[in-house]
């Protein structure tokens, strides 16, 4: 079925891609070849310029298309790969003996489980780390030059999934009078959110996706509500669980993300996607997005806190990935992702060489990321400045999206004296983040016990996302279309209805050029706070309309 080798006999095999293993993870052992593996097919789709183009049209207030989004069958008739390619992808699986593909709505995923031995010469091992085992090639994989064609990607061989996002607790002294952490209450005061923004749309909704062995606990967020939500009307339990709720220990990310959408977007029917995370062959956050292609009736909010290295990745998984998001997007859903912990990142090219790390899915140009800010006194609600961990900068892959060329040219030439070396970014690539939230000293119950100083864009993605979705609470009851792809309505607001951040840098390499500073904020959009923070009251008048 596959070789591990790069054959060039007659163009027979198609090299696919690398398969380097990050450093955290270990090599335990060859795995006996009769072990079963699951993979994923995917398969190459059509109209993906036409996909493109339907997506920004209903995103951009200015069109007339603008909310005007497809159903899952319109998507499925738009996207879904050609007689031809079904056909030869299900002909060379058929020649192997794999006959009983399962798919998807959409046909544009096969699924099967099948032994190590049909992988030819391909040698498998188990992986472990902290306790989390996968099974993986250890060299590169090639398939049939008449089949590469017709296939982006084929998940389950090589790809590790990355470590969980890092969510921070850090202990600081108190004042007396002071608040001592950020709470719900917090966050309705400083976003200007009264105790009467809560949610009443019947057919409104939200969700979290969480990935590797992160659960929430429904007694944590029940104590959570009982704690902070007194002052405003709210749901204490989450209405549908997407996937197998694991047995052990809640996960603090899973709990600060549950907890926060649903005090924020408060009384609004709420989803929770998990996964086990230690399924042997797939990649959890594959296997998530494969849900959405496959679901009729989805939540019109997603917020994810996940996230990789782009270098990491191969060009073709990360142009699949966007394809997802653009069906999604044209479906009236909002996807936000955190914009990670790292700030501007830092990969070492060797020889004294360094340059930023940029991160996906933060980077995709059809997701909303969301970046971090700190109270300018961690003790006070005053103005917001950097937080330094947010993560921001510009994509090494994707090309500046037309929706923020202007914002971003103009940060390039205000800020040009205080811009990094060019040699560390790609000043033409997708800049991010878009937006920010704070995410710095949460409070958050998790296994019963309150915990204080929870930090990460983890803790502003579902602040941001809890508000997104109180405003199509409002835009439902009108009879309005969701807000769907956010991106291209937000830049046109420049920066109106949000609080902008000017202070501070964020963290980078720490080496003698940059000296582990990254990029700074600035007046009006900048790749550490985006458009800065929200204005709930006025965001919500601009964008219920």
């Amino acid at each position: 079925l596959f070789n591990s080798e790069n054959v060039n006999d007659g163009d027979f095999f198609f090299f696919f891609c690398s398969s380097r293993i990050p450093g955290d993870w270990s090599r335990v052992g060859r795995v006996d070849p009769t072990q079963e593996l699951e993979l994923t097919f995917a398969l190459k789709q059509q109209n993906i310029d036409l996909l493109e183009k339907i997506l920004l049209l209903v995103s951009d207030p200015d069109s007339p298309q603008y909310g005007k989004h497809l159903s899952l069958q319109e998507v499925a008739d738009l996207v879904r790969p050609s007689e031809l390619t079904q056909k030869l992808v299900r002909g060379w699986l058929q020649s192997h003996g794999i006959t009983n593909c399962s798919t998807v709505h959409t046909r544009d995923f096969l699924f099967h489980v099948l032994s190590l031995c049909l992988c030819l010469s391909c040698r498998f091992y188990r992986y472990v780390r902290e306790g989390q085992s996968v099974i993986r090639s250890s060299a590169p994989y090639s398939v049939h030059s008449e089949v590469q064609q017709h296939l982006d990607f084929v998940g389950g061989l090589h790809r590790l999934p990355p470590k969980g996002p890092s969510v921070s607790t850090e202990q600081q002294s108190s004042k007396a009078g002071f608040h001592l952490g950020v709470t719900p209450s917090i966050l309705r005061e400083r976003y200007n959110l009264t105790s009467h923004d809560v949610g009443s749309a019947e057919n409104n909704s939200q969700a979290v996706a969480q990935f590797l062995e992160q659960y929430y606990h429904p007694a944590d967020l029940a104590e959570f509500m009982g704690m902070f939500g007194g002052s405003f009307e709210h749901l204490s339990q989450v209405d549908k669980v997407i996937g197998t709720q694991g047995a052990g220990k809640a996960g603090l990310e899973a709990s600060l993300d549950v907890e926060y959408i649903m005090s924020t977007g408060a009384n609004i029917s709420t989803w929770f996607f998990t996964n086990p995370g230690r399924h042997e062959s797939q990649e959890p956050f594959l296997q998530w997005m494969v849900l959405l292609s496959n679901m009729s009736d989805l939540p019109w909010v997603h917020t994810i806190s996940y996230g990789d290295d782009e270098d990491s990745l191969s060009t073709s998984y990360m142009m699949r990935i966007n394809a997802e998001f653009m069906k999604a997007g044209v479906r009236g859903i909002s996807l936000l992702f955190a914009s990670g912990d790292s700030g501007a990142g830092c990969r070492h090219m060797g020889k004294g060489q360094n340059c930023f790390r940029p991160s996906f899915p933060a980077s995709s140009p059809y997701v909303t990321t969301v970046g971090g800010t700190s109270f300018k006194n961690p003790f006070k609600v005053t103005y917001e400045v950097t937080d330094y961990i947010s993560g921001g900068g510009f994509s090494n892959v994707f090309e500046m999206p037309d929706y923020q060329v202007t914002a971003v040219k103009k940060y390039l030439q205000t800020a040009a004296a205080d811009l990094p070396p060019q040699a560390y970014f790609n000043v033409s690539g997708r800049a991010y983040p878009d937006i920010a939230a704070l995410s710095d000293n949460y409070w958050v119950v998790s296994n019963r016990v309150p915990i204080p100083w929870v930090s990460g864009t983890s803790a502003s993605t579902p602040v941001v996302g809890g508000m997104l979705s109180l405003i199509n609470d409002q835009r439902l009851l009108k009879g309005l279309p969701t807000l769907g792809f956010l991106n291209p309505r937000l830049y046109k607001l420049q920066g109106r209805a949000l609080f902008d951040v000017t202070e501070g840098c964020h963290l980078s390499c720490l080496d003698e050029q940059v000296q582990g500073k990254g990029f700074c904020a600035a007046p009006s959009w900048d790749p550490v706070t985006g458009w800065g923070t929200p204005d709930f009251a006025s965001l919500q008048g601009f964008l219920s309309e």
